[in-house]
């Protein structure tokens, strides 16, 4: 469950580091709930250690430097994320703990790695209980954290300090909604504060339009190295070339006191699972497979938006141009794909908030997106009926059977039960929830 954060500092002594870094130096401990992040064995003293000697300063630098990506940008793999979400990348001649910060925009964990036994350190963090926190409190944790740090240097007489001006800056920029839009577009993109092109943030603001923040801010974090986010003119003509007429108003909708059962400030997965179990029992679907026409029926669109998969564009979308007229877009040329993306449209409506016309279904990790899997795998292939039917046989052929029976892929049925625990994942996913939580039940 959603925990508490703080950044704990018992101020120390120290002849050694810059005057910034004698006067800050502590005993550091990161400390959610009853979970320690900083534990560490040290061997010098032979003991476990909640709070570890460092200076708080280099430490409150970075997460004022990196605070917009570390708010706001999903998971990359490349280089420049880790030097941005890593502590163990801060330096400065301290053993900072292995600890990667993630951000789906709504929540954060914190990840922390044991480190390596050195002959040379007798100080290995051991910690490997990854923390989720709502990113109000991460917010809340550092303010008060570099907040402490800059009173620590005035009572140290430390008049000056890099540290001072990122975070008068950093104050400025989160209350002035201009500011804080453009340096959130940054983040997405996965750029450093005033490293994106100028045209491209103002090219993005301009697309917030007639296309919706939230949307445009879905397609900036699904950027990759070898292309920048679709335009607004890409979407448009996408649309016009592989659309598929939609009638938005009447797309179902939980009605009534439905609504009221969905989970709010909660992992995404628990939000669109809850939604799908809601949609399948107002509309009294069965356990079992939902047709295509069933599937397209509920998601205001023709059944040509499945069967015709030689029909698509560069990515899943729905586009709307009023209550009864739009056009959706499916990437997917196979069925399976067709529906799961279908349905990950429907969980937008039902589930996401949304303030324009775009509504996007990208590959990233962010709480949206996430929030979208989760309903249409719980949609498609109700996880108690898909346990149901394995009995306990979750051989290949048999996940086969279930995905056939459903109408699914292979992998929605895999990454089903990896979710719930029941069989063991290939690899850690980028997806934190499941890391933080599974395994779990249903």
């Amino acid at each position: 469950m959603d925990s508490d954060l703080t950044i704990e500092t018992d101020w120390e002594h120290s002849e050694a580091g810059t005057p910034e870094e004698r006067a800050s130096f502590a005993a550091v401990g990161i400390r959610s709930g009853d979970l320690w992040l900083t534990e560490a064995e040290d061997a010098f003293v032979n003991r476990i250690r909640q709070k570890v000697y460092l200076s708080a300063y280099p430490l409150a630098e970075w997460l004022a430097w990196n605070w917009w990506r570390l708010r706001w940008e999903p998971r990359r793999h490349s280089h420049e994320w880790a030097m941005a979400h890593r502590m163990s990348t801060i330096g400065g001649g301290y053993v900072w703990p292995d600890i990667t910060v993630i951000s789906d925009g709504e929540r954060l964990v914190l990840i922390p790695a044991p480190t390596r036994p050195r002959p040379a350190e007798p100080l290995r963090y051991i910690c490997q209980t990854p923390a989720v926190v709502r990113a109000s409190i991460f917010e809340d944790a550092v303010d008060a954290l570099v907040l402490r740090v800059l009173g620590q240097l005035r009572a140290e007489s430390v008049v000056t300090s890099n540290l001072t001006s990122i975070w008068t800056d950093l104050i400025q920029e989160r209350r002035s909604p201009e500011l804080a839009l453009r340096r959130k577009f940054e983040a997405l993109l996965g750029y450093e504060v005033d490293e994106a092109n100028d045209d491209l943030i103002e090219r993005l603001v301009r697309d917030s339009i007639p296309l919706g923040e939230r949307g445009v801010q879905e397609l900036a974090a699904a950027r990759t190295d070898n292309a920048g986010p679709a335009t607004s003119a890409e979407i448009q003509q996408s649309a016009k070339d592989s659309g598929f007429e939609s009638r938005p108003r009447d797309v179902v909708r939980l009605r009534g006191t439905s609504v009221e059962p969905l989970p709010v400030g909660v992992a995404a997965w628990k939000r669109g699972v809850a939604a799908a179990r809601a949609v399948r029992e107002q509309e009294r679907l069965s356990e079992g497979e939902i047709s295509n026409a069933r599937l397209c029926e509920l998601a205001g669109v023709s059944s040509a938006a499945i069967s015709q998969g030689q029909k698509r564009g560069f990515l899943s979308f729905a586009l709307d141009e009023g209550p009864t007229k739009g056009l959706v877009v499916m990437r997917s040329g196979y069925e399976t794909g067709r529906r799961f993306d279908l349905a990950r449209l429907l969980g937008d409506r039902i589930a996401a908030a949304s303030d324009g016309a775009l509504r996007p279904a990208t590959r990233t990790y962010t709480y949206r997106q996430k929030l979208q899997r989760s309903f249409a795998g719980e949609f498609l292939c109700p996880f108690e009926s898909l346990v149901g039917m394995l009995a306990g046989d979750y051989s290949d052929d048999m996940i086969e059977d279930v995905a056939r029976h459903f109408n699914v892929s292979v992998l929605t049925v895999r990454t089903l039960l990896v979710n719930h625990g029941l069989i063991e994942r290939e690899s850690l996913t980028d997806d934190f929830d499941v890391r933080a939580y599974a395994p779990r039940a249903a």
